[in-house]
C-alpha cells in the first residue's frame, strides 16, 4: 500500500513539473515571437502653401496601412485653391481661381515609430487636373463657359516628397505636422496659358485609426 501511495505521489509530482515546464515554454514563446504590428488609419491634413507666387490652400486625405510602425503604404488625394491674377481675355474680374485635385500612391518610411514623437518621410506619386473659376462681383467664384473647341481643364503628373513629425497620442489617434514640396508637370488652360503647382506647403493633420493591432503583450515578473 505504501509503495502504491509513493508511486502515485511521484507520478503526481512528475506531471505537475511537466505541466509547469510546458506552460513556461509556451509563455516565453508567445512573448518572443517575431510578429508584425499592423495598423490602418484615415488621415485629414489642411495645408497652406504657394502656387505661382500666390497664397494657396490645400486639403489632403489619406487612407493607409501601417506595417510595424515603420512603413506606411496607401492612397492619397488633395484638392487645392489659389486666387491668381487674371491674364485671360474672357474673364472680367481682376482675379481667377485656380482649382484642382491630385492623388496617387502614398508611401511613408517612419523612424522611431514606437516612441511618442517620431519622424517620417512621406512621398506621393500620381497625377491631377486643374481648371479655372471666375471671380464674380460678390466675391464668389463660379464656372464660366468658354466658347471654344478645347477643354477648359488639363491634367498633369506630380510627385510630392516631404518630412513629417508624428505625435503618437494613443493607439487610435496620431497628429502629424510637416512640410512638403510639390514637383509638378506643367499644364495648359485655354486663354490662361501654361502654369504648374510647384511649391512648398506646410500642414497640421489628424490621423484616426488603429496603429498597433496585434501588439505584443508585456509579461510581468511574478517574483
Amino acid at each position: 500500500m505504501k509503495k502504491l501511495i509513493t508511486a502515485v505521489f511521484i507520478l503526481f509530482i512528475f506531471n505537475t513539473l511537466t505541466a509547469q515546464t510546458d506552460e513556461t515554454n509556451d509563455y516565453f514563446e508567445f512573448d518572443d515571437r517575431k510578429n508584425i504590428v499592423h495598423g490602418v488609419y484615415l488621415g485629414f491634413t489642411p495645408q497652406f502653401g504657394r502656387i505661382s507666387g500666390e497664397d494657396a490652400a490645400l486639403i489632403n486625405l489619406k487612407l493607409a496601412y501601417v506595417a510595424n510602425r515603420k512603413f506606411e503604404i496607401g492612397i492619397s488625394t488633395s484638392v487645392f485653391f489659389s486666387a491668381q491674377p487674371n491674364n485671360t481675355n474672357v474673364y472680367a474680374r481682376d482675379e481667377v481661381l485656380l482649382v484642382g485635385a491630385y492623388g496617387g500612391l502614398h508611401i511613408e518610411p517612419i523612424l522611431f515609430g514606437n516612441r511618442f514623437v517620431s519622424i517620417s518621410f512621406p512621398l506621393m506619386i500620381g497625377g491631377g487636373v486643374a481648371t479655372l473659376l471666375e471671380k464674380k462681383a460678390d466675391g464668389e467664384f463660379d464656372e464660366t463657359s468658354l466658347e471654344n473647341d478645347t477643354n477648359d481643364y488639363d491634367s498633369f503628373l506630380i510627385a510630392e516628397p516631404g518630412v513629417n513629425i508624428l505625435y503618437n497620442i494613443s493607439r487610435f489617434i496620431q497628429i502629424e505636422t510637416g512640410v512638403r514640396y510639390r514637383i509638378s508637370e506643367s499644364f495648359r488652360l485655354p486663354f490662361y496659358g501654361r502654369d504648374n503647382i510647384k511649391g512648398f506647403s506646410v500642414g497640421l493633420g489628424l490621423k484616426i485609426g488603429i496603429f498597433n493591432m496585434g501588439r505584443k503583450k508585456k509579461i510581468k515578473d511574478k517574483f
